[in-house]
C-alpha cells in the first residue's frame, strides 16, 4: 500500500511539473510573439500608437535619465521614428524564460529629423544591441537597452572618430 501511494505522489509531482514548465513555454512563446511584432510596428512602420496598449500603466526604461510611464516610453521611442527614416529594425534572436525576454537586435537608419533634441546630420547609423525585458500580464513592464553608444554617437557624426 505504502509504495502504492508513494508512486502516486510521485506521479502527480512528475505530471504538475511538465504542466508547470508547459505554461512556462507557452508564456515565453507568446510574450516573444507579441514583444517581436510591436517593435517591428513601432519603428520599422513607425505607428508608434502601438505603445499606447503595449506597456503596462507604470513602465519602467532604464536609461539615463529612467523613464517612468507608459506615454513617457511612447514618446522615448518616438524620437527614433521622427529621428530616423529608413529605419530598419532587425531582432537577430531573442529568448524568453515566462516574463523575462532577451533581445539581441540590430538598427539602420538615417538621421533624417531631430533625433532627443540633436539636429538631422544626414549621417546613416547601423548599430547593435542587446534589451532585457519583463513582461506584465502580456504587456511590457520594463526594459533595459545595453549598446555602444559612443559608437552611434560618432556615427550620427556629433562625436569624432
Amino acid at each position: 500500500m505504502k509504495k502504492t501511494i508513494l508512486a502516486l505522489c510521485l506521479i502527480s509531482a512528475l505530471v504538475s511539473c511538465k504542466s508547470e514548465n508547459d505554461k512556462n513555454a507557452v508564456l515565453s512563446k507568446n510574450n516573444i510573439e507579441y514583444y517581436s511584432h510591436v517593435w517591428a510596428v513601432a519603428i520599422n512602420e513607425g505607428r508608434t500608437n502601438i505603445l499606447d496598449s503595449a506597456y503596462v500603466e507604470n513602465a519602467v526604461l532604464h536609461t539615463v535619465p529612467e523613464v517612468k510611464g507608459k506615454a513617457n516610453a511612447k514618446a522615448y521611442y518616438e524620437n527614433y521614428v521622427v529621428g530616423f527614416s529608413e529605419r530598419k529594425f532587425i531582432v537577430k534572436e531573442i529568448f524568453a524564460d515566462g516574463d523575462k525576454l532577451v533581445k539581441y537586435w540590430q538598427f539602420k537608419g538615417k538621421h533624417t529629423g531631430t533625433f532627443f533634441g540633436i539636429p538631422a546630420t544626414g549621417k546613416d547609423v547601423d548599430v547593435i544591441g542587446c534589451t532585457i525585458a519583463k513582461m506584465k500580464d502580456g504587456k511590457i513592464a520594463e526594459e533595459q537597452d545595453f549598446m555602444d553608444n559612443l559608437d552611434f554617437m560618432q556615427q550620427i557624426g556629433i562625436i569624432a572618430k
